[in-house]
């Protein structure tokens, strides 16, 4: 397939840069050399350079790290490319390329280059015929513009990987970016990159500070002809636990990645996140308290979206609250939930650059059952887009106690539409404003499906609660020419400073809605 043979490195935008600075220092205590290079010499004596691959192994090696004292990797990155600012990092262009590219095995690898936030290493080894191959840092296949790269500059390795799609019927595309702490991040074809998922998250909003763990290596095995599959085994290190990773990446109209994790406590954790999701939320129709722009919205998701374990589907629309707000939906075995972005117009945003409607949806479906635990949403105050603001995961009910293994299994779909949808009216918006009087606010929720149209039911009704807090003035207007009802109330929360809601459309004494839920605060 025709590339050119000059490819560029992957660039995170600014906004993903400060967003990773924030986790890329905090709370790292640095380790000395000598005992990082006891980490890299039991990569290679176990499954190193020559060494037949074995997943078990990928398993035991999380599981005998976890029985260590955690130590920190190394910081070791010379100073060329550790001070290096946004510009500069993304002047870094690779000069090698892509592996796999011409074997027409449908996915090819980059390695990406250390530097500026991107400073821990991540050994990544590649599996081909069933022997172990690392990939070696080569300064001589790197582009480094204006940067002054020290002479005899050694292996210091890479920070992460980049997948291509190179199948299908049209160009080569990035569909796939795994780099900074746990964090990454994949695209459906045709879309911008948006939403970004953690394979690990601990103790998110605790009064002591989060904990970042951290991608220490990867062995990424070669794709069959045909397959469109890649299959990823990592390894993932933190002060309270290690985890071993085995992630398959599937490219296309809808990527799909499957991940499965055995986690290792190094201490009881009673705070741990499964399936996170990060994205952005900076105003919208629903909240537009920070908003001085020429663009009617700027985000990267609509809301939140749950199919709780006795088969309720949830909406929770998204906001920029003015002070940390943290929400649990309680369940058992949930059937999914995700950061779903529900508004494909360009009339939506009005963002020539960014092109929010473009951003992918990611639904979270367990494989196995996940027992009690709730769905957490923090949304935490910004004021401005370049911040990833909203946080959702799954959080077990039971605590993990140190020395155990925790297996959990999931399948993420990043998407246009998740596979599973609500056969049910949806919300197409939430609007909020100034009320009647007084502290009051006006809300104005759009469902819109189906059976909105022609043959609205004679008996349709809203169904609305408040807790705290009152409602008043409640009017439901029919459009069936476009399928859709409206539900306009006045939220009157008194002396309160929360009041959460809960508003259904019901006919013949049936819901036919998915249930809106919001929380509103002053």
């Amino acid at each position: 397939m025709p590339v050119s043979k000059a490819s560029r490195l992957f660039h995170p935008r600014r906004r993903d840069m400060l967003a990773y600075l924030g986790v890329s220092i905090a709370g790292l205590a640095y380790a000395s050399p000598l005992r990082a290079q006891t980490f890299q010499a039991t990569l290679q004596a176990r499954m190193g350079d020559g060494q037949r691959f074995d997943p078990a192994i990928v398993v035991d090696i999380a599981r005998q790290l976890a029985k260590k004292p955690f130590v920190a990797p190394p910081n070791d990155l010379p100073d060329a490319f550790s001070s290096l600012n946004y510009e500069q990092y993304i002047g870094i262009k690779s000069l090698q390329q892509p592996i796999w590219l011409q074997e027409g095995r449908g996915i090819a690898v980059e390695p990406l280059h250390r530097g500026f936030v991107f400073t821990n290493t991540v050994d990544i080894f590649l599996v081909e015929d069933g022997a172990v191959r690392r990939i070696g840092y080569d300064p001589s296949k790197f582009d480094f513009g204006k940067i002054n790269v020290p002479a005899g500059l050694q292996d210091i390795g890479y920070s992460g990987f980049r997948l291509l799609a190179t199948s299908g019927d049209g160009p080569p595309f990035d569909f796939a970016i795994v780099q900074g702490a746990t964090f990454f991040r994949a695209v459906a074809r045709g879309q911008n990159f948006g939403a970004i998922a953690r394979a690990l998250t601990l103790k998110p909003a605790d009064p002591k500070g989060e904990e970042f763990p951290s991608f220490r290596a990867f062995w990424l095995e070669r794709p069959a002809i045909g397959s469109n599959s890649l299959t990823a085994h990592g390894i993932v290190d933190s002060e309270s636990a290690a985890a071993a990773l085995r992630m398959t990446f599937r490219p296309g109209d809808m990527t799909i990645v499957d991940v499965e994790m055995t986690l290792f406590p190094r201490a009881n954790l009673d705070h741990v996140g499964i399936g996170g999701i990060g994205s952005t939320y900076f105003y919208g129709a629903n909240d537009r308290r920070n908003a001085d722009d020429f663009r009617p919205a700027v985000y990267e998701s609509t809301g939140l979206q749950i199919l709780n374990g006795k088969g309720e589907w949830l909406w929770r629309p998204l906001q920029n609250p003015d002070t940390l707000q943290i929400s649990a939906f309680v369940d058992e075995s949930p059937r999914g939930f995700g950061l779903i972005q529900r508004d494909r117009s360009f009339e939506t945003f009005q963002d020539d650059e960014a092109r929010f409607e473009r951003r992918p949806s990611l639904w979270i479906e367990p494989l196995g059952d996940w027992s009690q635990g709730s769905v957490q949403l923090l949304e935490i105050p910004t004021d401005a887009e370049i911040n990833d603001n909203i946080l959702t995961y799954w959080r077990p009910k039971a605590p993990m106690a140190a020395g155990t293994e925790v297996p959990f299994a999931y399948r993420q779909y990043w998407c246009w539409t998740p596979p599973e949808r609500p056969p049910l009216a949806t919300v197409a918006s939430t609007r909020v404003g100034r009320g009647s009087a007084g502290r009051r606010r006006r809300f104005a929720v759009e469902f819109s499906g189906e059976t909105l149209g022609e043959t609205l039911p004679a008996d349709l009704k809203s169904v609305l609660t408040v807790s705290p807090g009152s409602f008043q003035n409640l009017k439901v207007w029919p459009y069936p020419e476009r399928k859709a009802v409206r539900v306009v109330f006045d939220l009157d929360p008194g002396n309160e400073n929360a009041c959460e809601m809960r508003l259904i459309l019901e006919a013949g004494g049936k819901q036919i809605s998915e249930t809106w839920l919001y929380r509103w605060t002053p």
